[in-house]
């Protein structure tokens, strides 16, 4: 179990002009604004359960800004949550919202290719950082990172072949299933795949693929 302290404090290891992307996002623009928004992240959930983990799994959530996947976490009485992201405003939002449960969630401020902060976990998640991430320096920084942190499950969501270019300005890595594993396969194994329509907050259509890896 993560000590309150630790619960309470904030990691910050960040690229400069990433973290500037981002926290002009979340400073200008409401949920209902971007197209990531999820009332409820049914597929991530149902992504978790899959592992048959017990409560006190420790999961980190990447990326996961003001996502509502901790919310829900927290309901089903999940103990050892972390999230990850690299905007202090997305983070911020997410704790407010959460009020006084967001003591009870660890919350790093990083840049997830920078990520060194203490701990391993045992489920990963990500719905749509990884495909952010465009050079292979930055992949292979990822995979390393994720490789030495977890230590049981990963979960990661990325556009399909059918989804989009961009996303937010920026031009993302679109994956299909053999490519996403291939990408994982030196560390992990792979579990399931599904792909998903996601329908933003104003109506358009965006293709996932999402897949499942257990840690070799």
């Amino acid at each position: 179990m993560v000590s309150l302290l630790a619960k309470l404090g904030t990691f910050a290891y960040m690229h400069p002009e990433n973290k500037k992307h981002w926290e002009n996002v979340y400073q200008q623009k409401s949920p209902a604004e971007v197209s990531w928004t999820q009332e409820k992240p049914q597929t991530s959930l149902d992504l978790i359960h899959s592992f048959g983990m017990d409560k006190s799994a420790r999961i980190i959530d990447i990326g996961g800004g003001d996502s509502k996947l901790v919310d829900f976490l927290l309901d089903e009485g999940y103990e050892n949550i972390t999230v990850l992201d690299i905007s202090a405003a997305a983070l911020d939002k997410a704790k407010t919202r959460l009020g006084e449960r967001a003591t009870r969630v660890t919350w790093i401020e990083s840049d997830i290719t920078q990520f060194d902060a203490p701990g391993e976990y045992d489920i990963w998640h990500d719905r749509a950082t990884f495909h952010f991430l465009t050079t292979p320096e930055q992949i292979n920084k990822y995979i390393d990172i994720a490789a030495s942190k977890v230590k049981g499950y990963m979960s990661i969501g990325t556009f399909s072949h059918s989804g989009p270019e961009k996303c937010s300005g920026l031009t993302i890595r679109r994956y299909s299933e053999e490519e996403l594993a291939s990408s994982l396969s030196g560390a992990f194994s792979k579990l399931k795949c599904i792909t998903e329509d996601h329908t933003t907050p104003f109506g358009t259509m965006q293709n996932f693929l999402f897949c499942s890896f257990r840690r070799k």
